[in-house]
């Protein structure tokens, strides 16, 4: 099978498109043909080599993480799918795997059927950045109409999740987008929306009970200029050095600098499905083909996409 993988650390050129055994499965696991592949920022992180510590320096190293296809073999242990049937999943470990190629072997407890109203593309979206959304939202805490929550690079696949199950809480949500965002975030439930290209948020005088920083720009250092005393930042894009130090440092402040470790779970797909099925939007923002994968890659890193940049396969 024709398969995305790399041989060293580095930039978009280090990826290769290789011939490879197609997997076998264990009596627990589903082989998926794949139909699509969304890219996430994690995937550029370990390839470029800042998540080494994690993910070793063994390589071949394949990419891609969230997936959707249609299942082409059943372990004999599995119940719960059966072949032909339409899924969407993660790959197990994402430091080791990827998904980008023709077929993926994975646990049956990582997919999912796909919602027949939505194509492989957009739920090839859905995973990583849905199931954190989910854990965002969560530990928000109560949000209701009182609450004031400012989203910053509000418009991407994160974005895209979190202010659609924000939209029900009648919260007062802020959020910071590019121009082409703008008419997104509006329709995606955001109350206000700031183009960053015209206004500087931290100009502002307005503060804000949630500061959930997308774009890895604003840090928390000037998110506390706008923070309300008992606020809440909250990092999806923590550095490693982030993680022990934001615990003890919580301990002597009122505004806390909370850093997202997330991972898609059952229960959080599970309230995905049940908002898609209520009309929640995937929109999927730029589509390459496989054979295109670099240039996907070089889009995608760019930013300033609106919701996923998926590459799919014939």
């Amino acid at each position: 099978m024709k398969t995305i993988a790399y041989n060293m650390f580095g930039g978009t050129e280090v990826l290769q498109t290789l011939d490879e055994s197609t997997p076998s499965i264990q009596t627990d696991q589903v082989l998926v043909k794949i139909k699509a592949v969304s890219v996430n920022p994690l995937d550029w992180k370990i390839r470029k080599g800042e998540m080494k510590l994690m993910s070793g320096s063994k390589f071949p190293k394949h990419t891609g993480t969230d997936f959707a296809g249609v299942i082409e073999e059943v372990g004999s242990s599995v119940t719960t799918f059966k072949k032909g049937d339409e899924v969407f999943g993660i790959v197990k470990n994402n430091m080791k795997e990827g998904a980008l190629g023709e077929y993926v072997a994975v646990p049956a407890k990582s997919v999912w059927k796909k919602p027949a109203a939505i194509s492989f593309a957009q739920a090839a979206s859905i995973p990583t950045v849905g199931g954190a959304a989910v854990a965002a939202f969560q530990k928000m805490g109560k949000i209701n109409s009182q609450s004031h929550i400012l989203v910053n690079g509000a418009t991407g696949g994160f974005g895209m999740f979190l202010l659609q199950l924000l939209k029900p809480t009648g919260a007062n949500v802020t959020a910071v987008t590019s121009t082409n965002g703008v008419v997104y975030a509006k329709e995606w439930g955001a109350t206000s929306v700031v183009d960053y290209k015209k206004e500087n948020i931290l100009s502002r005088k307005a503060t804000y009970d949630v500061v959930i920083d997308l774009s890895g720009k604003m840090g928390y250092k000037n998110a506390k200029q706008i923070m309300k005393p008992q606020a809440l930042f909250l990092n999806p894009v923590p550095q490693p050095i982030d993680i022990p130090t934001t615990l003890i440092q919580n301990l002597f402040r009122s505004k806390k600098h909370i850093a997202l470790i997330t991972a898609p779970s059952e229960k959080s797909i599970n309230l995905l499905l049940q908002s898609i099925d209520k009309g929640l939007a995937i929109e999927v923002g730029k589509v390459f083909p496989f054979t295109q994968t670099q240039e996907a890659y070089q889009y995608a890193e760019k930013g300033g996409y609106i919701g996923k940049v998926v590459i799919e396969l014939a």
